[in-house]
């Protein structure tokens, strides 16, 4: 008993406070959300989302979710749950949106992340065409969801009489006080934590368990025969080993390698091969226990197949390019 009470002692100090600043991000965005939706602000919103909404046969509201991701992944997710369980969308019109949320949830980590921590790291010409790339592969997948919209979608998977349940009418069907509409925001806000959280902190904290007692680093010994097919530098082995567990940390490792070993076009290969390979370890780090706690066990599994399918497509499809041999 006495060697199991510190064990889980650190498994709750590396829980807690990760659950603690999740939950934070997703009550803000999710308030912020509905505080916009009281005040009628989704109204003016929604009409800059027409273009990606409509040739989806989305509702012209959903792009309000859409472009919110750009600011707020939790809070973009989160709006889209609240339509799926309104009615306003199925769950193919769902996953087709989620699709189409992918370069907008990237575009955020431009500026919080790439621009700030790893181009200074890769270097300015690895670095830009490594998130050019990144950016290419998320474009890529967006327009994948508007086109399969276009396809797949009609008027049943949409019902559009739902957004009266979603208070999306705007401030002239309104006739609420600003404190009460707030009011209201917050209630509504707290309904969503209340069915989210707890589904949260039991899936994160399983996730954690598993990885701080699993070797997830025996996962990188299938980059040794990939480099050598691809005809890779044997030093992309060690970078794409590192690049899996930790993206800083294999970054820095590309970076520390002797000048000359990799090319631009290699060194990106190289990480972009990581970034496959790192779906293993982020899906139960933080795939699993964001999903499943927004969208539930079944649903969010299918989120995360859809995702991680397109991603592994693109990303394959971007290093073929790179590595082409008519360069």
């Amino acid at each position: 008993m006495q060697s199991v009470l510190p064990e889980l002692v650190a498994l709750l100090s590396d829980v807690v406070p990760r659950l603690a600043r999740i939950t934070v991000f997703i009550a803000v965005g999710v308030f912020a959300a509905n505080v916009a939706v009281a005040f009628g602000l989704i109204r003016y919103v929604a009409g800059l989302a027409g273009w990606l909404t409509r040739p989806a046969n989305l509702p012209d509201e959903v792009g309000t979710a859409i472009l919110t991701t750009a600011a707020s992944t939790t809070a973009g997710y989160a709006t889209l749950a609240e339509y799926r369980e309104s009615g306003l969308l199925d769950d193919r019109a769902t996953l087709v949106a989620v699709t189409i949320n992918t370069f907008f949830g990237f575009v955020q980590h431009v500026f919080t992340f790439y621009i700030p921590v790893l181009i200074p790291i890769l270097g300015t010409t690895t670095g830009v065409v490594y998130v050019s790339a990144r950016a290419g592969i998320a474009l890529a997948i967006t327009v994948t969801g508007v086109l399969a919209g276009g396809l797949l979608l009609s008027e049943r998977n949409v019902d559009r009489s739902a957004l009266a349940d979603v208070d999306a009418s705007g401030p002239d069907a309104d006739d609420r006080t600003r404190r009460e509409r707030v009011r209201d925001a917050a209630e509504k806000s707290r309904s969503t934590l209340r069915r989210i959280v707890p589904r949260l902190a039991a899936v994160y904290t399983l996730v954690i368990a598993l990885v701080t007692y699993y070797d997830v680093e025996g996962l990188t010994s299938a980059a040794e025969p990939i480099t050598g097919v691809l005809g890779l530098p044997g030093a992309a082995v060690p970078v794409i080993a590192v690049y899996t567990l930790d993206t800083v940390a294999g970054a820095v490792t590309l970076a520390g390698t002797e000048a000359g070993v990799f090319t631009t076009r290699t060194a990106v290969a190289s990480l972009l091969i990581g970034g496959i390979l790192s779906f293993a370890v982020s899906t139960f780090r933080r795939s699993i226990p964001f999903q499943y706690g927004i969208w539930g066990a079944e649903f969010g599994t299918k989120v995360i197949a859809v995702n991680t399918a397109l991603k592994i497509v693109f990303i394959s499809l971007t290093v073929a390019l790179l590595l082409a041999p008519v360069w």
